[in-house]
């Protein structure tokens, strides 16, 4: 096949980048249609979403979502990564066709830096000026054609939320030129400039750089303090000789290397706004502004987040009773119908006592961990998110972090995993590290089936100062005691293994929006897929094999609870009873504490199955597990094998371990090693069995048991 032939067949790509909070996003999926797929780029974990775009004349194009990014001056991986594709600098991905630039029109000056950056490297891009509905109703006026005319490249006014300038935008990028060919319009000081120049034209002819990345380059060499690895392993020794011989010259003649490029393109960029913007009523005090001087403020502000804590946590446990009562109620319908028509055998007792029952101890909790969703999807959908972000600075900088690692944080209270890989961000690779060591502390959804379970059993329930309840308060003190146990070990490798100086947190608030139904809806929608898919393949497979780990060897002669003792599970759990009664479990516990390494709600089946098992002969099968396990009883002692202790320790256990080995995956991913999620594995282990072991010793002498 002839290279004509190939080129013409060749997909176009375009690429869509933009500042945070512009808008992108909401215009990819209005231009795709949500006809994406999302993945990693090869060799790197940053995330990487496509999408297909359809034209006019039929012909389609891959749509690249690049990270967002305030500029090409790399600073986190997600923006290493938005600035290598842009300029052409990765072997796995080619360099895009043409740009589509995402611009809040209400925040113009600071989002055309990043434009700014993107024309001067040539590359052909169409500007989608985004929210101007929002920029119209702050009295923001923009003369789109004067703004075209300043920038020399295409200006098309898009409101991406009501799909309104898609088709124009569309069009235009249809006819979008291979280069914009627009020649720089801000100056630098002639001796810089003629230096730049010089670099330019070596990194051309002698590196065989670009166009586009030589320019680049030449600016990152020329204000770069010391050379970066990546420049030192890129260019020759005589290259970088010459750049620091140009550092001399440039600081001998008292130009700020690391400033003069950004004071040169905000002054063109103020110019153009005078040109193309119009402010039509006096910048008064935003709604936005004067929402955020009550909670963002010292004091008001911690407030209104641990009540709408409090709030979130109480609405959990009460709203999905009877959501849950229905659904536990529904399996218990299963199963008598399948003992009513099957014979009685071990097939039957391995569709109901093992597989239904391990299954129905976990789905039974599908409607919290919904709930649960919404109102994570709430916070980040109306920008309140980032406001928490912003309060909790003030707690972050005394463990030596900041509140950009907060918002991983209180994503892993939905799953670690998507915690641990929010901390791209982070421009500081220790503080990054930190932060995915201590993510798993967060009380994850896996837990939330645990709690419930322990509370709905064994904690009363009475309300206090006849508002909140105490087991909401109950729920709320083990978030919290992960929060605490996270801050906490943050500090101890801060102060230890991982030093480095507290970094400085600045932080865009975007404004406050009414969030969207459709978007929570999916992001609730695809959670419940996902936990239902893992109900029925990974903690139906579980249920199976524990079923015939506590059925297997059979006592030809013996009570169900006889026959799990003796079974291959029930030594198992005996077996490792001696290490953990030290914290008042007992080996049926034991056994639920092996089987939940892998996920941590499988701790619900697995008691789920053995307790079905155990109670087989006797007349219970119309019991709950609640019910099972406080009838439950020590047949040496005749006391309760639960009680308000032992569900406290288990909670507190469940807290602080690790227990999935799902994040360990993903750790060894992100650090590119075994190291860190081995000595994550550890640590956590080690804190849940020393804490555990001190709030029983503390419980029992409170109780005058010690």
């Amino acid at each position: 096949m002839s290279t004509s032939t190939v080129e013409s067949v060749r997909v176009r790509t375009i690429a869509i980048i933009g500042n945070p909070n512009s808008g992108k996003t909401t215009l990819f999926n209005a231009l795709t249609r949500l006809r994406q797929k999302v993945g990693n780029y090869p060799g790197v974990t940053v995330e990487k979403k496509e999408g297909r775009i359809t034209f006019h004349d039929g012909s389609e194009a891959s749509l690249l979502d690049l990270p967002g990014t305030y500029s090409l001056t790399a600073n986190s991986p997600d923006e290493k990564i938005a600035t290598d594709i842009l300029l052409g600098r990765t072997a796995h991905t080619t360099a895009p066709d043409s740009v589509i630039c995402v611009v809040d029109a209400s925040n113009l000056e600071r989002n055309l830096y990043l434009v700014s950056q993107i024309i001067d490297s040539h590359l052909p891009v169409v500007v989608a000026l985004n929210m101007i509905d929002i920029a119209n109703s702050e009295g923001i006026k923009i003369d789109f054609n004067a703004l075209q005319q300043q920038l020399g490249v295409p200006v098309i006014p898009t409101i991406a939320s009501r799909k309104m300038g898609i088709d124009e935008l569309k069009k235009t990028i249809e006819t979008t030129p291979k280069s914009n060919g627009v020649v720089r319009k801000w100056s630098v000081p002639e001796v810089f400039a003629r230096e730049c120049d010089e670099l330019i034209d070596l990194l051309k002819n002698y590196h065989k750089v670009s166009e586009p990345l030589a320019f680049h380059e030449a600016l990152d060499l020329l204000t770069t303090q010391t050379p970066s690895p990546h420049q030192l392993d890129r260019f020759s020794y005589e290259l970088m000789e010459h750049v620091k011989k140009d550092h001399r010259r440039l600081d001998f003649l008292g130009i700020d290397r690391q400033s003069v490029v950004i004071e040169a393109r905000y002054k063109w960029i103020n110019n153009v706004c005078a040109i193309a913007v119009t402010q039509t009523k006096h910048a008064d005090m935003s709604l936005s502004d004067k929402i955020d001087r009550v909670l963002t403020h010292k004091v008001w502000g911690f407030v209104f987040f641990f009540a709408l804590m409090t709030v979130i946590f109480q609405s959990i446990f009460t709203w999905a009773i009877l959501p849950m009562e229905l659904i536990g109620d529904g399996f218990d319908l299963l199963g008598q119908q399948i003992t009513r028509v099957m014979p009685e055998g071990d097939l039957r007792d391995l569709i109901v006592n093992g597989a239904l029952a391990g299954v129905a101890a976990v789905v039974t909790f599908l409607p919290q961990i919904l709930f649960l969703f919404l109102f994570l999807g709430l916070l980040e959908d109306t920008g309140y998110m980032a406001r928490a972000a912003f309060i909790m600075d003030r707690a972050m900088s005394k463990v030596g972090l900041h509140g950009k690692s907060f918002i991983p944080l209180l994503s892993s209270f939905a799953c670690a995993i998507p915690g641990i890989m929010a901390t791209r961000t982070i421009e500081s690779p220790k503080d990054r590290l930190v932060t995915m060591l201590v993510a798993p502390l967060m009380s994850c959804s896996a837990r939330l089936p645990i709690y419930t379970l322990m509370i709905a059993a064994f904690i009363p329930s009475t309300s206090l100062f006849g508002i909140l309840s105490l087991p909401a308060l109950t729920m709320l003190s083990m978030y919290l005691l992960g929060l605490t146990a996270a801050l906490t070990m943050a500090w101890l490798l801060k102060k230890t293994l991982l030093k480095s100086a507290p970094p400085v947190f600045i932080m865009e608030l975007p404004r406050y929006k009414l969030p969207s139904a459709k978007t929570i809806l999916l992001k609730m929608w695809e959670r419940a897929r996902l936990f239902l898919r893992e109900a029925g393949t990974i903690i139906l497979g579980v249920s199976i094999v524990l079923w015939f780990l506590a059925t297997y060897p059979r006592l030809e002669n013996g009570t169900a609870s006889e026959q799990i003792n003796q079974s291959f599970a029930g030594r198992a759990g005996h077996l490792i009873e001696p290490l953990i009664r030290p914290l008042g479990f007992d080996w049926k516990i034991g056994i639920g504490l092996i089987g939940s390494i892998l996920q941590r709600e499988v701790f619900v089946s697995t008691m789920g199955t053995i307790y079905n098992i155990k109670n087989a002969d006797e007349e219970s099968g119309t019991l709950s597990l609640k019910e099972q396990m406080q009838n439950d009883k020590d047949p040496v002692t005749g006391k309760p094998t639960f009680t308000v202790l032992t569900a406290i320790c288990l909670m507190v256990y469940y807290v602080l371990a690790m227990q999935c080995l799902s994040t360990v995956a993903v750790m060894r991913r992100e650090t590119n090693g075994w190291k860190w999620p081995l000595f994550q594995f550890g640590y956590m282990t080690m804190l849940a069995y020393s804490v555990t072991f001190l709030v029983f010793r503390v419980g029992l002498w409170i109780g005058g048991g010690a």
